[in-house]
C-alpha cells in the first residue's frame, strides 16, 4: 500500500518537461535506448507486472521489462519502480563500493561510449533528480521524499 501521495508525483512527473533542460526523451533517449535497449526493453518485451510473474523465464529469453516508450520508461523512473532506472544505468562512481548498475554495460561497446550515453541519462532524469531510492524505504534507505522527486526533469 502506498503511503504517499500519488497525485503529487503525477503532477510533477507531467510538469516536470517544462523544467527540464536541453535533454529530451525525443531528440537523446530515445536513439541511446533504441540502438543500446530495444533489443530487451522493446515492444516485444513484457509489461512490468508480466515479467515480474515470471521473471526467469524472460532472463532465459534475454528479455527484460517493456520500456517502449515514455510512459513506458517513466514508470521505472519516477514510480511505481522509483529510481530503477538510476539504480542499472548508474556508472557506479558514485558509490562506496564503486560497483555500476546492472545495464550500465550495455550503455555502449567502449567506455567512453557509455560514460557518454550514461552522462545523457543522467542529465535527462537531472543531476539532483538522479538517485538510487526506492518509492518506500528499502534496505536501511529512507524513500524518495517529495522534494527529491520534484528534482527528477525527464523532459519529453
Amino acid at each position: 500500500m502506498l503511503k504517499k501521495s500519488v497525485t503529487p508525483l503525477l503532477a510533477v512527473l507531467l510538469c516536470a518537461p517544462a523544467f527540464a533542460a536541453d535533454v529530451t526523451y525525443q531528440k537523446d533517449i530515445f536513439p541511446i535506448w533504441d540502438a543500446q535497449c530495444s533489443a530487451c526493453h522493446g515492444a516485444q518485451s513484457p509489461y512490468i507486472g508480466d515479467f515480474l510473474k515470471d521473471e526467469g523465464k524472460y532472463i532465459k529469453q534475454l528479455k527484460g521489462p517493456r520500456m517502449d516508450t515514455y510512459a513506458n520508461l517513466i514508470y521505472f523512473v519516477g514510480w511505481p519502480d522509483t529510481g530503477a532506472l538510476m539504480r542499472r544505468l548508474d556508472d557506479g562512481l558514485g558509490r562506496a563500493d564503486r560497483k555500476p548498475g546492472n545495464m550500465y554495460e550495455h550503455l555502449g561497446d567502449t567506455d567512453a561510449e557509455r560514460q557518454a550515453n550514461f552522462k545523457l541519462f543522467k542529465a535527462w532524469v537531472g543531476e539532483e533528480g538522479w538517485t538510487h531510492k526506492h518509492w518506500d524505504a528499502a534496505g536501511g534507505v529512507p524513500g524518495i521524499s517529495r522534494a527529491e522527486l520534484e528534482k527528477i526533469k525527464v523532459k519529453y
